[in-house]
């Protein structure tokens, strides 16, 4: 049964019907996107729930609570994290368009052969072709970390699997180790990019560092005030969500907003090599009957 958000439970605005399955596609009004996200807490989780989200997404978190912790700080009791990002990608309703490439470059001042997310073309086990946005998997086992011989590379508490520039020496080890092509090397020098609203750190890399590797953040800078990454906005056919493990929740671009569990299991979604064992953190849809456990 669908559930309404009225004006009352954040305060002055429209009433949004919030959907937990599959959505169709349509134009949604524009809003802030912070008090989209406070909204669909609301709705699913009551106002406490919403309480804490929305504080948590009013907060400025400094560079400090996602960079590894330096050899010898004593650890500190363990805090859980309050979101578990992921995403789910809809390969049902992708055309192609490489608008989420385009957008991530654009934001990030990348080189053109510098794909944070690529979209691939693919055949299904019946010959039917379909297209299949390739981010960061964000594993949950990811085999990048452990091989960096100077710790350059780390996972947040979130969930995110990030690069230090400024600690990585260029060994390349870890693009050896990504079964997905996920990253990239620094081979020449930046594009020049003006003054960034974030300094350059892992959770926002611009300017990228010759001589050093690159790859997919999840914007990771822009989440903790409630924007959704370049390429989630971006995309004119709905097709990438942003989903919180903590709260069950996705979101797109068009400002479609599902039950992240519900979605998932209702529409079969499967991950992309699974059987590599790393436990990727994006879902998709397929739809066509793709199997994505292959290297083809």
């Amino acid at each position: 049964m669908d559930e309404t958000i009225t004006a009352g439970d954040v305060g002055a605005g429209c009433g949004v019907p919030v959907q937990t399955g599959p959505v169709p596609v349509e134009a949604p009004t524009p809003m802030d996107r912070r008090r989209f996200l406070s909204r669909t807490v609301v709705s699913l989780f009551g106002l406490a729930a919403a309480g804490a989200f929305a504080e948590v997404l009013g907060e400025e978190h400094s560079s400090a609570a996602t960079l590894p912790k330096q050899p010898g700080t004593p650890a500190g009791p363990a805090t859980p994290a309050r979101h578990q990002w992921c995403m789910v990608i809809d390969l049902r309703v992708c055309n192609g368009c490489k608008e989420c490439t385009a957008a991530c470059q654009k934001a990030h001042y990348l080189h053109e052969d510098q794909t944070w997310i690529d979209v691939v073309s693919m055949r299904s086990a019946d010959g039917e072709d379909y297209y299949m946005p390739r981010p960061c998997m964000m594993c949950e086992d990811p085999p990048c970390v452990p091989v960096c011989p100077v710790g350059a590379n780390f996972r947040t508490a979130e969930g995110l699997t990030l690069v230090d520039q400024s600690r990585c020496v260029g060994t390349r080890i870890c693009m050896n180790s990504c079964p997905y092509q996920a990253r990239y090397f620094n081979w020449g020098d930046a594009v020049p990019a003006p003054r960034q609203p974030f300094p350059q750190e892992p959770t926002w890399p611009v300017p990228q560092v010759k001589g050093t590797v690159g790859k997919c953040v999840y914007c990771a800078a822009m989440l903790p005030s409630g924007k959704v990454p370049e390429c989630v906005s971006n995309c004119p056919m709905g097709v990438i969500y942003l989903g919180d493990m903590v709260s069950d929740v996705a979101v797109n671009g068009l400002g479609q907003v599902v039950r992240l569990s519900e979605f998932l299991s209702q529409n079969n979604a499967v991950k992309f090599k699974e059987s590599y064992g790393t436990h990727p953190r994006v879902f998709y849809v397929p739809g066509r009957g793709q199997n994505l456990d292959t290297d083809e």
